[in-house]
């Protein structure tokens, strides 16, 4: 892994709730993870479930969603922030994308954004034996 993972450096994108935004936002994060030198197949599951929930539960018509990540002390943090505050993503038996975010990210969880924006979390951390072990949810 490459020196910048002891540095802040962080990455913002503000996108169109729809799919095509979706798919943008995960090409963009895949290759600035390849150029911050880091893993990139756990972030991009997670990356691809939360930018998929932000278009599909998330979405107000007109507004965008953030994606935003940011390294530092060896922590990989993905937030998608998107407009439907009143709704609170759940883990529930019908749904696979939390679950997997649960089961691939070290901790994860929703906290209020700018009203009446939520932003869903999830951590990382970069060292290679805790790829995908943890399913604490904060």
């Amino acid at each position: 892994m490459s020196d910048v993972i002891s540095q802040l450096v962080d990455f913002h994108a503000q996108l169109s709730a729809t799919p095509r935004g979706a798919r943008l936002g995960r090409l963009l994060a895949v290759e600035q993870l390849r150029s911050w030198g880091l893993p990139l197949d756990v972030p991009a599951q997670i990356i691809a479930e939360l930018v998929a929930n932000a278009v599909t539960h998330g979405r107000v018509p007109g507004r965008d969603f953030r994606l935003t990540m940011t390294v530092t002390a060896g922590v990989l943090c993905i937030e998608v922030t998107d407009a439907r505050g009143d709704r609170i993503p759940e883990v529930r038996d019908t749904g696979r994308g939390l679950v997997l975010v649960g089961e691939l990210a070290d901790r994860w969880g929703v906290r209020e954004g700018p009203a009446p924006c939520k932003v869903v979390w999830a951590e990382v951390a970069l060292g290679a034996a805790s790829w995908g072990a943890g399913t604490r949810r904060a």
